[in-house]
């Protein structure tokens, strides 16, 4: 700012009247110019300030990444390997039955990030997922992880754990706005007593269930009061009343849908959520009123005890460790 008036990118000096009507303000440099280009971030910049910049491969926008592409194009590039939130496909079953889990891994990106990752996780799924746009992440931030049903020793052996590695290195990340789902097949369940018994133990093991799952959400994932009096009702098959944004949500027609967990890119924690479903429908699978009567049942410090004697679980019984809530 000078006496006279306000600095031009060409070195002159414009009243503020002409800057008014005339000129408009660099987003980096903050001179005047009578012209500028626009950033994919919503930026505008002088010519000067341009030369920092790539030009976008399809289109004239600036790219304020690292890619080739603005967010714009980069997004439109992979349209066709995010589907639609709509989007379901044909089961492909992996491993044996009768209980499968399926997963949604939401993930967010940078903009510039947005194709190497798409890339990178649609190649190394193949035939155990596929891609989707989620609202909770937004268009073009992201995408949602999604797997076809597997059984859990299948997901422990062959789901390819590597990508999310991978997908961490070429900048995805997670935050509090995103979680995982898993969903566990309804024919898994021997019985309404079995659906009934493996719902009360979940509800009734809020505050350990939710530590596991490094969160507590009470707009997506709920542990709703009434939901939870309505138990005897969902094991009977009363699929309808409280929405889907339940810790157990029972709308799915063939699977429940638990959705108490926070997102991550890190296995283990990945693998815990599938292993505290797949654990929890197995440990009340043949649960006796004298294991509740006079065994205690019901309580965390005796499901902590069943996990521990059975192996498979390990990567669960790892985060019930690391977040204090394996005894």
């Amino acid at each position: 700012m000078t006496a006279a008036g306000e600095d031009t990118v060409d070195n002159g000096v414009v009243c503020e009247q002409c800057s008014d009507d005339h000129y408009w303000r660099c987003s980096d440099c903050r001179r005047l110019a009578r012209s500028l280009r626009t950033v994919d971030n919503g930026d505008e910049v002088c010519t000067d300030c341009a030369d920092v910049y790539r030009e976008c491969a399809d289109c004239d926008r600036l790219v304020s990444g690292e890619g080739t592409y603005c967010t714009s194009c980069d997004v439109e590039r992979y349209e066709d390997r995010i589907h639609d939130y709509s989007f379901k496909p044909d089961p492909v079953f992996h491993g044996q039955g009768p209980v499968y889990l399926g997963l949604e891994l939401e993930v967010k990106t940078p903009g510039h990030a947005l194709g190497d990752c798409v890339d990178l996780a649609v190649d190394q799924l193949g035939s155990a997922g596929y891609l989707k746009e989620d609202g909770s992440i937004g268009y073009g931030g992201g995408f949602e992880l999604v797997t076809h049903p597997m059984s859990y020793t299948w997901a422990l052996d062959r789901f390819p754990w590597n990508v999310l590695r991978e997908l961490r290195l070429r900048g995805a990340y997670t935050d509090d706005q995103v979680g995982i789902h898993v969903h566990v097949s309804r024919d898994g369940f021997s019985s309404p007593a079995h659906v009934y018994r493996w719902m009360k133990f979940v509800y009734r093991n809020e505050s350990f269930a939710t530590r596991l799952a490094r969160r507590r959400s009470h707009d997506w994932a709920s542990f709703d009061p009434d939901a939870r009096a309505e138990i005897v009702n969902f094991a009977k098959g009363d699929r309808f009343g409280y929405g889907r944004y339940q810790a157990i949500n029972v709308c799915p027609a063939d699977t429940f849908e638990v959705r108490i967990f926070a997102s991550s890119l890190h296995p283990q924690q990945v693998q815990a959520a599938l292993a505290f479903v797949a654990a929890s429908v197995e440990y009340t699978r043949d649960l006796t009123v004298a294991d509740l009567a006079r065994r205690r049942g019901w309580e965390w410090t005796a499901f902590v005890t069943w996990v521990r004697r059975h192996r498979i679980y390990l990567p669960l019984l790892a985060e019930m460790e690391a977040l204090s809530c394996a005894s």
